[in-house]
């Protein structure tokens, strides 16, 4: 007994070679889906790795390897390794908070998309790529509120930045007064405020953007801020000072195992406004480790002549914030459904 629905089609043979055609081609098109997948997820595995071994390759021979073999106490690298883990743990939690509101989503799932993120980012300009990459790899019909929710993560950790670099640069207009970093101190407060303005009061602009067609998008991001709590915006602003408070401590701890003697007050200052000029100057994540150690060494030539060490600390960064869970993601590429 044929399981299919009986169709009028004359003569037995037409009939099973239409049959074949409605059904069989639905296993065709489903199998073929499954392998370019693969395909397109293993190219673009490949493409990310690739990029991020020139990148690692060019980046550290610049440095050299006696750079790494005079090392202080080894307890300053084991503490930036624990809190990668931490640091990661704690945007995924953001991550999946975040998602969670558009559709539901499971903790590992909402991870898995960060990590690909980041792969994503190694080849965009100051990583805008990252919040697209996670968004491509959730997939579905929720595309436009994924974006939404994006936005509110992304001025959540550009709060995080400016509040930051604002204390940095308060005691570097202490230290080292002049007009440029008065004028860069007046410039953060500004931000801080418009970012203030955007994560908190936005719905109050929604009448005055939706009077422009090209805002009204937009607009919808102010609506959605209704589904989440001010407790839930509150948590993620909290936790992404606690993200950057962590990667200013990394790098504080990675000079410290480079030997670079910096004062443990100032140094945790001069290491978070360097993290906000990082956050400021456009660049390609292919030239960014090069921006970073002339930044590094501007900011920190004050306590200290090592500028090996500020370059491999530094670099240490760079690897543990950005390369190894890069790495994690292009391997999860693998993963993605790009064709449903």
């Amino acid at each position: 007994m044929i399981p299919y629905p009986i169709t009028k089609v004359p003569g037995s043979i037409p009939r099973m070679i239409w049959l074949s055609f409605k059904y069989g081609s639905v296993v065709v098109n489903k199998n073929t889906k499954i392998w370019l997948n693969y395909l397109v997820g293993g190219a673009i595995c490949c493409l990310l790795l690739w990029s991020i071994y020139g990148q690692v390759t060019k980046q550290l021979s610049t440095i050299g390897a006696d750079a790494w073999r005079h090392t202080g106490p080894d307890i300053y690298l084991w503490l930036c390794i624990g809190l990668m883990f931490f640091n990661t743990s704690l945007e995924g939690r953001k991550w999946h908070m975040l998602a969670r509101s558009v559709a539901p989503v499971s903790y590992m799932r909402a991870f898995s998309s960060y990590l690909a993120g980041i792969a994503f980012s190694i080849i965009t300009p100051n990583r805008i790529g990252e919040y697209p990459g996670r968004i491509l790899y959730l997939g579905g019909s929720n595309t436009f509120r994924y974006i939404n929710v994006s936005i509110l993560g992304v001025i959540s950790q550009l709060s995080a930045v400016y509040i930051f670099g604002m204390g940095g640069l308060i005691y570097y207009n202490i230290a080292f007064p002049g007009s440029i970093s008065k004028i860069a101190l007046a410039a953060c407060l500004l931000a801080n405020i418009l970012a203030a303005i955007a994560y908190w009061r936005l719905e109050d602009w929604l009448p005055a953007m939706e009077r422009f067609r090209l805002l009204r998008k937009f607009a919808i991001y102010g609506k959605l801020l209704n589904r989440i709590s001010t407790k839930q915006q509150m948590t993620v602003l909290g936790i992404s000072l606690l993200r950057f408070g962590i990667f200013t401590a990394q790098y504080l701890f990675l000079l410290r195992w480079m030997n670079v003697t910096v004062p443990l007050a100032e140094g945790y200052c001069l290491a978070a406004l360097f993290f906000w000029i990082m956050a400021v100057i456009p660049s390609i994540t292919l030239t960014e480790l090069g921006i970073r150690g002339e930044v590094s060494i501007y900011l920190f030539h004050h306590f200290s002549a090592n500028t090996v060490g500020m370059l491999a600390a530094t670099a240490g960064v760079w690897l543990l914030n950005l390369i190894i869970p890069s790495v994690v993601g292009s391997i999860l590429i693998l993963r993605m459904r790009l064709l449903k």
